[in-house]
């Protein structure tokens, strides 16, 4: 697949498969982040690989999913939950964290999933203090978004905006369609 179509397909997923992540795979992803370009090469991104089934069903009550949608429709059944999550924390005992490296690190961790077909979701919708508690994380280090894992157990594609409306919807087939702005709205000019 070429690479504009590997990124129309890398989309947001929230319902997905019981079936397992190969452990290379998540780890995969994890180095890819740890990879990603940042600031003065400060590297102040870590992660926490949530993956036994005892730690993923703890994690879940405690992530919010796809507030555009009800509940019923957008949060995942008990069938449809992720089979991992990624916690991606800031050391903030090190000079110059920063958000824009934890979004290199981010698109580059889901980019790594997706090349395998694990599907997944950023969260930042999360209960943090509950979090930190059950990742035992230590004083320093800022849980800033968890990511759920799985292979996507639906379709999700980009279609054209409609009366400037950015929130997402489920077809007739429950299938997730992501507006986005047209190239014309986005590029100002060219000098």
């Amino acid at each position: 697949m070429d690479m504009m179509e590997f990124l129309r397909t890398r989309r947001t997923y929230r319902r997905f498969d019981q079936r397992p992540i190969a452990p290379e795979i998540l780890t995969e992803a994890i180095d890819a982040a740890r990879l990603a370009s940042c600031g003065a090469n400060r590297q102040t991104v870590r992660y926490i690989l949530v993956q036994s089934a005892r730690a993923v069903s703890a994690v879940q009550p405690l992530v919010h999913w796809a507030a555009y949608l009800p509940p019923e429709q957008g949060v995942p059944k008990p069938d449809e939950q992720p089979t991992a999550f990624i916690a991606v924390l800031q050391d903030t005992r090190l000079p110059g964290c920063s958000d824009v490296d934890v979004g290199l690190a981010l698109g580059s961790l889901t980019a790594a999933a997706w090349a395998h077909g694990v599907g997944s979701c950023i969260m930042g919708a999360i209960d943090r203090p509950a979090l930190t508690e059950l990742l035992a994380l230590p004083e320093g280090l800022r849980l800033c978004y968890m990511v759920a894992l799985g292979y996507p157990a639906h379709k999700s594609r980009v279609v054209n905006m409609q009366d400037g409306s950015v929130k997402y919807y489920l077809d007739e087939n429950c299938d997730y369609c992501v507006p986005k702005r047209s190239m014309d709205e986005v590029l100002l000019k060219t000098l």
